[in-house]
């Protein structure tokens, strides 16, 4: 389980990161930024705070609310656009700087999930799996997991047939089918191998 160690060392104000919405084929990436004063979350609530993906949807749920009532939290967004752009790796970072940038006042240090820093205002520590090592970035990964979820959910009330509502936009059978059947949509990754595929098989038909 996570527990506030890495911030203990590193001292002073220490906001987690993390990222949501790496592997999708549709949908930007959202990332959160969180830092806890003191000691850490309450005791109860840090027993309840792990790795987003080890959690439950309706765990990360009742988790969301309470987390903004204990921590400062910013969050950031990577638009499709960007992602096509600039590559995944650069967007995910880019959403991070931008979670950091609206905490307000930088903190004296980050906690960033994985092994590749992202330029930020401040020292910066990278740790592999850290969303199961530091409360913050599992934190982070909460706030950023459940903020992607409801954005997903709300695009797919307006294009229905690819069950992003269960999906998220990961490429599962649904949503495959979806994409056959419907097409690729402004919200599709154009960079991303399967959907460029159908992009170019598309053409060349009409070709």
């Amino acid at each position: 389980m996570p527990d506030f160690s890495y911030e203990n060392e590193l001292g002073g104000r220490v906001a987690g990161i993390d990222e949501a919405g790496r592997g999708p084929w549709a949908g930007p990436v959202h990332a959160a930024a969180v830092i806890f004063a003191g000691g850490g979350p309450p005791l109860k609530m840090a027993a309840r705070i792990n790795d987003s993906k080890q959690l439950s949807a309706s765990q990360r749920e009742a988790l969301y609310p309470e987390l903004f009532d204990v921590a400062k939290i910013g969050i950031g967004t990577a638009s499709v656009d960007e992602i096509d752009t600039l590559n995944i790796l650069a967007a995910s970072h880019l959403a991070m700087a931008r979670a950091l940038k609206a905490l307000g006042n930088p903190p004296d240090a980050a906690l960033v999930d994985g092994n590749r820093a992202p330029e930020l205002p401040c020292i910066v520590r990278c740790v592999v799996k850290g969303d199961s090592k530091s409360l913050s970035i599992a934190a982070a990964s909460i706030i950023a997991k459940v903020t992607r979820d409801r954005h997903m959910t709300e695009l797919a009330a307006h294009h229905p047939g690819y069950a992003w509502e269960r999906n998220f936009g990961y490429g599962t059978k649904q949503h495959r089918e979806g994409l056959a059947r419907l097409g690729v949509t402004a919200h599709h990754r154009r960079s991303f191998k399967p959907i460029r595929k159908l992009l170019e098989e598309s053409s060349e038909s009409r070709g």
